[in-house]
């Protein structure tokens, strides 16, 4: 099961507190954790990303920063996180490294299949339930929705959205290829 761990300071109590969250889930080996402070300028998203690549990363979990390449290659981070309506992202593995990561949100299965057509290494399907640390994208889409988005491509499909330890099996059972979320790294 992959777990991709989006980090917001904000609901972790701070920018100190979100250090600590992130410490143990790369201690934990979470396979990738994003960092999604929006409400940063360029920056101090830049200096928060740099520090949480110079944290402890013993079992590899790729760093990844929501929307903005830019800070994702400045800092050293492994990849980068795109909105479904952003630019494709082939047209970002011409300037990126060799193995930049690049995950995408998704909202229905067409949007998973385009992520998919164009070049993206996973996507994030939400919301599948009722989210607890932000706003949702649109109602729950449930489990079956979930179902059809990973039957339909060939890469892996995470279900985000009100995931939970309690849930997360059944999202597997659904046959997502793991989880993503924010509250359950941030407890």
């Amino acid at each position: 099961m992959l777990r991709y761990y989006i980090t917001d300071r904000r609901a972790a109590g701070g920018t100190e507190a979100l250090m600590g969250f992130a410490a143990r889930a790369l201690a934990d080996g979470v396979d990738f954790l994003q960092v999604r402070e929006k409400d940063l300028g360029g920056r101090e998203w830049y200096a928060l990303t740099r520090a949480i690549v110079a944290l402890p990363n013993p079992r590899g979990t790729r760093i990844l920063v929501n929307s903005r390449a830019d800070i994702a290659l400045a800092a050293g981070a492994h990849g980068v996180h795109l909105p479904g309506d952003s630019i494709a992202p082939c047209l970002f593995r011409a300037i990126a490294p060799a193995g930049f990561r690049i995950t995408v949100s998704a909202h229905s299965v067409e949007e998973v299949r385009r992520a998919e057509r164009e070049g993206a290494d996973l996507a994030l399907f939400s919301p599948v339930f009722e989210p607890i640390s932000k706003a949702a994208w649109g109602p729950p889409q449930g489990l079956e929705r979930l179902r059809e988005a990973a039957r339909a491509v060939n890469m892996p499909v995470l279900a985000l959205g009100g995931i939970t330890e309690e849930n997360a099996g059944r999202c597997l059972e659904a046959g997502a290829a793991g989880v993503a979320g924010i509250s359950m790294f941030q407890r």
